[in-house]
């Protein structure tokens, strides 16, 4: 008989009852050390004395009202993130897809308005993730998520990551803009060359294109900056951004220069949820922290710390890991062994992680974790990679 919640997730046999920075506690009251965020969207820890008062004290007052009226809230949270960023204008709704989703519209919109309604295909990436609905399995044109659903969403064109080449072969006169993550996350830790991405812009502009970054896991500092392109002088057309946005508190925005953010006009496009005032209470809150001085600074140094420890790991046991790869505290381990034992055995250990493409586990903890949670995560995959290495050797 098929459980009361759909089977659409391979669920660990574990049960959270509380947090506390960067430790979970389950039900049984043993503590693991949350090495992955909830897939990078816990992006100050459990149970953050400023954000959980802040959504305390909205929640008190009132929890949503919709966009037929104005919401202080959001209007101050985008005016931060305007001035913090590349962009004129935000647009809030409610994950990484939708947020996706409203960024090929406004392209394709945009496109439209300065007349050119041909122009509406995007030009994706091997080894992308934009998220899981119809369209945005399509830009992410892995044949696994699209296996069942039938015929793909139309629009999208798929080149290989960080070939300028193929990207300029791919350009035609329907082509509205390009899509790319600064670092692919779900495909397995890699980034994207300063210069491949100087060669997206440049490409943009020559042939009246938008660009568009897929800021959904490596925006809200997690790279040390608070967008991940910031580490380099290019700056999209259009951004999106969720995870760590509302600090588990469900959340994302759209971030868009005025020349495509003024064609969202009323009536073309919205959201029920999206930018209400309990969210962007959190997302206030979590930028009250991420923005505070000398906060990112502090966070490089421990991951500095965290990636000389992890190179040293792959140093000392080459047969488990060969490369540690990413930015910031948006890290990944390349595994010798298949990653998904390396995730159970450290779940064991008592160290919780994310498995990617590429046979790559992800490092993706809190961005408030300190010099001795790196010391205790290292030596909780120093025993997975010596357990691992005995399996593997009895195995022989």
């Amino acid at each position: 008989m098929i459980s009361a919640l759909m089977p659409n997730f391979s669920r660990a046999d574990i049960a959270f009852d509380h947090g506390q920075g960067a430790w979970l506690f389950d039900t049984a009251g043993r503590r693991y050390l949350d090495f992955g965020a909830g897939i990078a969207t816990s992006s100050i820890g459990h149970g953050h004395p400023h954000l959980v008062k802040a959504i305390a004290e909205q929640a008190a007052k009132v929890i949503h009202v919709s966009n037929l009226y104005r919401v202080p809230q959001a209007e101050t949270l985008a005016a931060r993130f305007v001035a913090a960023s590349f962009a004129d204008s935000v647009f809030f709704c409610n994950s990484g897809a939708e947020a996706n989703e409203g960024l090929v519209k406004a392209m394709r919109k945009a496109q439209s308005d300065a007349g050119h309604p041909e122009r509406t295909r995007v030009i994706c990436f091997e080894g992308a993730f934009h998220g899981r609905t119809l369209a945005m399995i399509s830009a992410t044109g892995n044949p696994k998520y699209l296996a069942g659903f039938g015929k793909k969403v139309d629009g999208f064109d798929h080149v290989p990551f960080n070939n300028l080449n193929e990207v300029r072969n791919a350009i035609t006169a329907e082509t509205a803009g390009i899509l790319v993550e600064p670092i692919q996350g779900e495909g397995g830790i890699r980034s994207a060359d300063a210069e491949f991405l100087r060669g997206l812009r440049a490409a943009c502009d020559e042939f009246g294109l938008f660009l568009g970054f897929d800021e959904v896991q490596t925006g809200m500092g997690r790279t040390g900056k608070l967008l991940a392109h910031q580490w380099t002088d290019v700056e999209p057309d259009i951004a999106t951004l969720a995870k760590g946005i509302g600090g588990g508190f469900p959340m994302a925005a759209l971030l868009a220069k005025e020349r495509v953010a003024k064609a969202l006009v009323p009536g073309s496009h919205g959201t029920t949820f999206g930018g209400g005032p309990l969210a962007c209470a959190a997302g206030n809150a979590v930028l009250d922290v991420i923005l505070a001085d000398g906060f990112l600074d502090q966070m490089l140094d421990v991951a500095a710390h965290l990636h000389a420890g992890l190179a040293a790991l792959v140093a000392r046991h080459g047969d488990v890991f060969t490369e540690v790869r990413g930015t910031g505290l948006l890290l990944g381990l390349k595994c010798a062994v298949p990653n998904g034992d390396v995730q159970n055995e450290a779940m064991r250990q008592g160290l919780l992680t994310v498995a990617a493409g590429e046979n790559v586990l992800r490092l993706i903890p809190p961005l408030i974790i300190t010099h001795n949670d790196c010391d205790t995560a290292l030596t909780m995959l120093e025993t997975t990679a010596v357990t691992l290495s005995k399996t593997t050797e009895a195995a022989k």
